[in-house]
């Protein structure tokens, strides 16, 4: 576990976090994807559920 795949873990989950509540799907995206990058680096599977689907 990288402190530097933690924090895109972190800023992923936080940038797709904010895009659901905006309303802005580009951006929620792009958080899904800084997240998994993050995930996938710390060793986890990364997250294939459709964006915003786990509300």
């Amino acid at each position: 576990m990288s402190m530097k795949s933690s924090i895109k873990e972190t800023a992923g989950g936080t940038e797709e976090e904010l895009g659901e509540a905006l309303n802005n799907e580009k951006m929620a995206e792009k958080g899904r994807r800084l997240r998994n990058e993050g995930r996938v680096g710390n060793g986890k599977m990364p997250k294939v559920t459709k964006v915003g689907s786990e509300k």
